[in-house]
This record gives structure tokens, C-alpha cells and sequence, in this order.
């Protein structure tokens, strides 16, 4: 990534912590205004460490003492603001900085000097032009899915309701985030006609695991083949080219989306081949969503890719109509 893209990457982190502090500073002003007792508790707690220094310093011989009776002094304004915070109604959190990020505090670097797995997702979102995936996964989520959009009218060929269908595959998704982080060799392959909710449930896993801390890249097949010829042909500038290549192989989870979509030749069942392969390898894990059936799939692609896919990756399938067409109606 260029110097100039990470630097103006920190310094959306560096807005995030003055946003997190400055909202908790608003906090703070309502509880302050709404309980008053509740600034005079922290104004003697501060008051408390101020003091200890001096005290300590002054008696070294009773340091045990000094701090032994601060402790129980802080316990008891500790537990005397809990209660009225409590008594009052006031959220756990809210008089806590509220993070983006809990585990670097919006830094983007823990503190052994490592990229937080959050500063990492945010280069990968600019390096595949994913920058609008968080828009994409705020309307595309668990917490939006409407179950009730699918018939209840089973369908004659699996006796089964796309509600039905739907509601299943709901589960294997959950379980699929749940056990995300065993080595289970567990991948997914999403397959069924054009509008049958594939996307979506991408999203809805892509956005779980976001959450959860993982690295996950999200890419069209179309889109993952124009990177990696990038790489392998233009070279237009290597550094950055291999990091996106690379990540193909490296990030937590795999998403790519319409499988068949792009134009399959030996160069593009080769690379595909290369990527689900050492992937399955290094236990990485993968999600393929496609239009295509299995007997298209396996007459597209190569008999070795065919074999990979069909033997490692949980085959689940969408039925069902184009529900943006029916919503149309």
C-alpha cells in the first residue's frame, strides 16, 4: 500500500478515538447534569490518586497502609456509583469510551507494534475497492433478512418450501460462523438461479465475521481473476499487486461471488485450481456462490477443480423464485 493511502487511513483512526472521547465527554455532561453525586464521586476518586503520591511519598515506612486504605476507600465510591447508576437507569457502558475497535482502541496497532486485524481489513478494503462493502453489509445482514419474503409453497421437485430452504440454510450459515475458527475444513459452496437470496447470505457471514475480528475478502470471480493477472502479467506496480494476490491466499475467509460469470480458459481453471487448493491446504476457509448447477459446474471447470470442490466444500442449494423480480411485482 502506498505511504500516502496508510496515512490517510490513520488519520480516520486518529477522528474515530477524538469522536469516541468527544462522545463520552457529551456522556459524562448528561449523567453530571441528570445525577449530580455522581461527578462528585469521580472528582474524589481523582482527588484520591492525587493524594496517594503524596502521602506515599511522604510515609514511606506506611506505604502498605496508605495504599491498603485508598483501595478500600475507592471500592466503596466504586461500588456507591454503581448503585446509582443502577438506580438510575444509566447503561454499563455509558460512561466508557465506546471503540470501534476494542482490541487496538482505534489505534490500529496493538502494542507490540502488529497491525490490528482492523487496520489490516481497512487496507483490504481499499486495495479490492471494498470500501463500500460496510454500506453494503449495514442493509445486508442477519438482522435485515426478511424470512418472510419466501413462499411457504413447497416446490413439487424437492418438497421442500423456499421458506423452508431458506430457514435451513439460515442454520448452516450460523454454525459456519459459530465453529469459524476450528479446524473443521469446512467451506461452502451457495448455488441456485439468479435472485434467490446467495449474495445476501454472503454478506450476512462476511459481516458476522467482519464483527468478530476476522480478515475477509469478498471479491467477484471476475473481479478475482482481473487481480491476479495484475499480478502475474501487467505488473504496473509489483509491490502492491503481489500484497492483493497474496491476500487471496492469506485472509481469514474467501468470499467469491458468481462463480461462472467470468470467462474460463486454462489460465483461469489453473489459478482457481491454485487458490481453493492451498487454501483447503493451509485450512483456510472459503465460500463460492454461483447460477450454475453442479453437472454446469463440472463441465465449466476442470475435473480436478470439480473433484476439490465437490468433495471439500458443503454443497447448499437456494430454490425457489427471482425474489427481486417478484418484489418488482
Amino acid at each position: 500500500m502506498k505511504e500516502s493511502k496508510l496515512r490517510e487511513i490513520l488519520v480516520s483512526y486518529e477522528r474515530k478515538r477524538d469522536k469516541a472521547e468527544s462522545d463520552l465527554e457529551i456522556r459524562k455532561k448528561d449523567v453530571y447534569n441528570q445525577i449530580p453525586e455522581i461527578k462528585n464521586i469521580d472528582d474524589e476518586v481523582s482527588k484520591i490518586g492525587l493524594k496517594l503520591t503524596k502521602l506515599v511519598l511522604s510515609n514511606p515506612s506506611n506505604k502498605d497502609e496508605i495504599l491498603l486504605q485508598s483501595k478500600e476507600k475507592m471500592a466503596e465510591l466504586r461500588s456507591k456509583k454503581e448503585f446509582l447508576l443502577k438506580q438510575y437507569k444509566v447503561p454499563d457502558w455509558y460512561l466508557d469510551v465506546q471503540y470501534n475497535c476494542n482490541i487496538c482502541n482505534d489505534r490500529g496497532f496493538l502494542k507490540n507494534g502488529n497491525k490490528c486485524n482492523c487496520l489490516k481489513q481497512e487496507i483490504i478494503n481499499d486495495a479490492y475497492k471494498m470500501s463500500n462493502l460496510s454500506r453494503v453489509l449495514d442493509s445486508q445482514n442477519f438482522s435485515t433478512l426478511d424470512t418472510s419474503i419466501f413462499s411457504k409453497e413447497k416446490i413439487s421437485a424437492s418438497n421442500v418450501s423456499p421458506y423452508e430452504n431458506i430457514l435451513e440454510i439460515i442454520s448452516i450459515a450460523e454454525l459456519f460462523i459459530m465453529h469459524f475458527d476450528k479446524d473443521n475444513g469446512e467451506n461452502l459452496l451457495f448455488y441456485g438461479d439468479t435472485g434467490l437470496g446467495k449474495t445476501f447470505m454472503c454478506n450476512c457471514i462476511a459481516k458476522e465475521l467482519l464483527d468478530k475480528g476476522y480478515l475477509v475478502i469478498y471479491q467477484t470471480a471476475f473481479k478475482m481473476f482481473e487481480i491476479i493477472e495484475d499480478y502475474k502479467f501487467k505488473n504496473s506496480d509489483s509491490h502492491i499487486s503481489k500484497d492483493n494476490y497474496e491476500n487471496l491466499f492469506d485472509c481469514d475467509l474467501l468470499i467469491i461471488d458468481d462463480l461462472g460469470t467470468e470467462l474460463t480458459n486454462s489460465f483461469t481453471n489453473s489459478e482457481l485450481f491454485n487458490i481453493i487448493n492451498t487454501r483447503l491446504l493451509s485450512g483456510k476457509k472459503t465460500i463460492i456462490s454461483t447460477n450454475l448447477s453442479p453437472m454446469q459446474l463440472g463441465s465449466e471447470y476442470a475435473q480436478r477443480i470439480f473433484s476439490r470442490v465437490f468433495d471439500r466444500f458443503k454443497m447448499v442449494k437456494f430454490i425457489g423464485k427471482d425474489l427481486r423480480w417478484e418484489n418488482k411485482k
